[in-house]
């Protein structure tokens, strides 16, 4: 009787052993289609090695629109891929309210938001028309919806949330401010030389197709951005966008940090005042863990994996 007890004892510790429980905190990465690109898979490498769980959010649709095979229909979008204005108005009065936001993050403790394609400028606060280079025309009208409409659910459920690039300006377009829809123009409408400071010189075929790197300077002593970096200048950031955010005046959005080159000054970073932890960087942390992962030999022009993974463990340690 003993042996028969003792033999039950066993087994059960073999099978308590044997099941183990996942107490990883889940953190959602914001749909997309491709996953095979370097924000994507950066991004998944960095959660992973702060001990997180990463996992790729459903797509978040609004009701106030028609899909087709998962994409919106044909009807809501221009001949340049812009969400039309019509539609762009129903997504923002809308909000996440007329979505199926809520059962996308079920189960989710915080959000990463990646890189990406242009925004429609239709869902800017003021709408702009297209910027005319034919050479950057490069939107999807349904990541469009889906990352504007998780944004606002993350913001109004306080839900921690770090935005990178695409993201970043995904968050200064929900908080209310406008974009700057080409930064070479820009600086040409200001009588300013652009040095290529923040992506390759798209009309120099000689040019290195690879992010550049640039430093970024730390405007808001104390913000969450200068509190998980613990610096006022951050070196060696990983670089490549075109377009850059606009004034957050009259927002709940602050500007944390920026770059400046030849005299104008670019938005490098914000975040939200009325929530823990909903932060935006203009630059790509994580593609860092992206090239070590592939073994590129061009790591030392950029910040180093453990600099990269403290907006990571920032966001892990806001949930």
């Amino acid at each position: 009787m003993k042996r028969y007890l003792l033999s039950i004892f066993l087994l059960c510790l073999v099978a308590i052993s044997g099941c183990t429980v996942d107490n990883r905190p889940v953190i959602g990465i914001a749909w997309r289609e491709g996953l095979t690109g370097s924000s994507y898979m950066g991004t998944y490498l960095a959660l992973e090695a702060i001990g997180a769980r990463p996992v790729l959010l459903g797509q978040v649709q609004s009701s106030a629109l028609t899909y087709a095979d998962s994409k919106i229909a044909p009807e809501h979008i221009d001949s340049l891929d812009f969400l039309l204005l019509a539609d762009a108005e129903r997504v923002k009065e809308g909000s996440f309210l007329a979505s199926n936001a809520e059962e996308v993050m079920r189960g989710i403790d915080a959000v990463v938001m990646t890189g990406g394609e242009d925004i429609s400028p239709t869902l800017y606060r003021n709408p702009q028309p297209w910027h005319g280079i034919e050479a950057e025309r490069d939107y999807n009208p349904t990541r469009d919806v889906s990352d504007y409409l998780l944004l606002q659910y993350c913001i109004e459920n306080d839900i921690p949330t770090l935005c990178i690039c695409r993201g970043a300006q995904m968050l200064a377009v929900v908080s209310g401010a406008e974009l700057i829809q080409d930064i070479p123009t820009y600086y040409a409408k200001e009588g300013a030389v652009y040095s290529h400071t923040h992506r390759y010189d798209k009309s120099n075929p000689d040019a290195e197709h690879d992010y550049v790197s640039h430093d970024v300077v730390v405007t808001a002593k104390n913000s969450l951005l200068h509190k998980a970096v613990g610096t006022l200048t951050i070196e060696k950031c990983p670089s490549w966008h075109h377009q850059a955010i606009g004034s957050l005046e009259g927002t709940n959005a602050i500007v944390t940090a920026t770059t400046t080159t030849n005299g104008i000054e670019i938005v490098e970073a914000l975040e939200r005042t009325d929530t823990r932890f909903v932060i935006g960087v203009q630059y790509h942390p994580e593609v860092v863990l992206y090239k070590q992962d592939k073994g590129e030999e061009n790591l030392s022009r950029f910040m180093s994996r453990d600099e990269a993974l403290l907006y990571f463990q920032a966001l892990k340690e806001a949930i």
